[in-house]
């Protein structure tokens, strides 16, 4: 059942959504909820008008705690389940009680999702998942909840962006991995109209295309089954060079036979064909490159342990290998400025470029990047601890031993970050002449970990002075 839209409300609503709209304009934001509220009542359906609720309610509440979220969630719990079964409508006026306190609590967004499914209000159950990953862009169960939605709803286009996307975050996810094919697969059969079979003759030649395909997409391992399917696949984008899910294939097959250069030129091939609107191509494009470079260090490295240091041309493969290590730290760097530049609100990304400007030595670049990216809770402690070393870097040895020890104190538990981050400290108290306080930071150490790097021999050392 699609969403109303405006045209479709009474007059009366019309009139209070048209106000609503002006109200946001002049940030009048809970005059503009209690306007969009009247009109859901009558018209629950209207999802412009639900869009702009969240919107003047995420304002709202914008800079504010939320003193509410456990209470809200209890309420969620114990009266959702009933209601669903009951009043789809009133659980998704009890949901939206709770939104207006707390827009982005998770157990009424589910809620509002599963109502609004069982209304038969389809964009609106995408919405309220929308609104979730709005919140928190790294929350992969939420996401993998909005593929199977699109999956489910016969759109294997959105569902396979949303598992792209998880796959980026988390390439090791076999799930997802597995999803994506199924999506690729389904755009595939959709494009070739295999999903319109007239009569027997074409379910037969379907279940052959079918068979074909799932054999394109196992992990073949010997050489020759490689070889087939690549010649089959070539042939298969000569005729249809526009395919991205064939493109994607050939190189998924050169990458499996470490043939990293083709790999490489397939998926920059399906990242055109994209038009770079598929990040997760963008990334193994990365991923490829880098893995081009190991392979050139590894075949170094084991030259060098063979040749010995002795060998005439010893001297020019160290160089080779010290150039190929710069190329990939300068590869590193330059793909994490990329991932910024495209998404640079994505404070993750700011991380992760932080950690590679500072494992270059760029600590003044550095030191920006990680300020930004402490903001998000899942990388914040290795944010401080990489910007006490930034700080180092540059002699600040105050604002160093700041950084370390505010660190420090966020963690309630001697786990293996904590530990480096009180001997960091405790090396930087030494450094400053600060012996008392050096070892205190040894002493907590020592207590949990004796073998902890050389805390056992600073510690023991300082009774036996005394």
């Amino acid at each position: 059942m699609p969403e109303k839209t405006e045209k479709e409300l009474s007059d009366n609503s019309r009139g209070n959504w048209r106000k609503a709209i002006s109200a946001v304009e002049i940030r009048n934001f809970g005059y503009a909820v209690a306007l969009v509220q009247s009109v859901l009542k009558e018209t629950p359906d209207f999802l412009e008008g639900r869009k702009l609720l969240r919107k003047a309610q995420i304002e709202m509440h914008r800079g504010k705690k939320n003193f509410f979220g456990g209470f809200s969630t209890i309420a969620v719990m114990g009266k959702g389940p009933q209601l669903l079964k009951k009043d789809p409508k009133a659980a998704m006026d009890l949901a939206e009680e709770i939104l207006e306190k707390d827009p982005f609590n998770n157990a009424a967004n589910h809620l509002l999702k599963d109502a609004a499914m069982a209304l038969g209000h389809f964009e609106t159950a995408v919405f309220a998942l929308q609104t979730l990953i709005e919140c928190d862009q790294k929350d992969t169960k939420t996401m993998s909840e909005l593929g199977e939605l699109y999956f489910a709803h016969g759109d294997a286009d959105k569902a396979l962006t949303i598992f792209n996307k998880i796959l980026e975050i988390t390439p090791q996810d076999l799930v997802a991995n597995k999803r994506a094919k199924d999506a690729a697969a389904a755009n595939t059969m959709k494009a070739g109209g295999w999903d319109k079979a007239k009569d027997y003759r074409d379910l037969i030649k379907n279940k052959e295309e079918a068979v074909a395909m799932e054999q394109k997409n196992r992990v073949v391992k010997d050489e020759a089954s490689i070889a087939a399917l690549l010649a089959e696949l070539h042939q298969e984008a000569e005729a249809h060079p526009e395919s991205i899910d064939t493109a994607r294939q050939i190189a998924a097959l050169y990458e499996q036979s470490e043939d990293f250069e083709n790999a490489i030129a397939w998926y920059n091939y399906a990242s055109e064909l994209s038009k770079g609107a598929d990040s997760w191509l963008l990334r193994k494009v990365a991923d490829m490159q880098l893995k081009q470079i190991d392979a050139a260090v590894e075949a170094r490295q084991k030259w060098l342990e063979e040749a010995g240091e002795d060998n005439a041309d010893a001297p020019r493969v160290k160089e080779e290998l010290a150039g190929l290590i710069k190329q990939k730290n300068d590869s590193m760097l330059d793909d994490a400025r990329k991932r910024v530049e495209r998404n640079p609100t994505d404070l993750l990304f700011r991380f992760e470029l932080g950690e590679q400007l500072m494992g270059n030595g760029e600590f003044t670049e550095a030191i920006p990047e990680l300020q930004k990216a402490r903001n998000n809770p899942n990388v914040r402690l290795r944010a401080m601890s990489l910007l006490g070393r930034c700080y180092v870097g540059k002699g600040m040895l105050d604002l160093a031993a700041k950084q370390f020890g505010d660190a420090a104190s966020e963690i309630m538990v001697m786990d293996a970050t904590k530990k480096d981050i009180l001997y960091q400290l405790g090396l930087l108290h030494d450094q400053m002449g600060h012996k008392d306080e050096a070892l205190a930071c040894f002493k907590q150490i020592y207590e949990v970990d004796y073998s902890y790097e050389d805390v056992a021999k600073r510690v023991e050392s300082s009774y036996a002075a005394g």
